[in-house]
C-alpha cells in the first residue's frame, strides 16, 4: 500500500501525518499479540549469546560518532 492510495492521506499536512501517524501506530502497539517471528528471536538470542562471550569495551557516543565520520 502506498499513501497515494489514500488521496485523504496524502493531502495531509506534515505536521498533521505525522500525527496520523503517531495514532497509527498506538493504536498497532496497544495490541500486545503481535507476533515475533522466530528468526527475530534466533537472531536477539545469537546477539546476546556474543555480547555474553566477548564484552569487550563499549564505546562512547563520541567515539562511535568519530568512526561513523571516518567511514564517510
Amino acid at each position: 500500500m502506498k499513501i497515494t492510495d489514500i488521496p485523504k492521506i496524502s493531502r495531509l499536512s506534515i505536521a498533521e501525518k505525522i500525527l496520523f501517524v503517531e495514532e497509527l501506530w498506538d493504536s498497532i502497539s496497544s495490541n500486545k499479540r503481535i507476533p515475533v517471528p522466530e528468526s527475530h528471536k534466533a537472531e536477539l538470542d545469537r546477539r546476546l549469546l556474543k555480547y555474553q562471550n566477548n564484552r569487550g569495551r563499549l564505546l562512547s557516543l563520541k567515539e562511535l560518532q568519530a568512526r561513523i565520520e571516518k567511514r564517510k
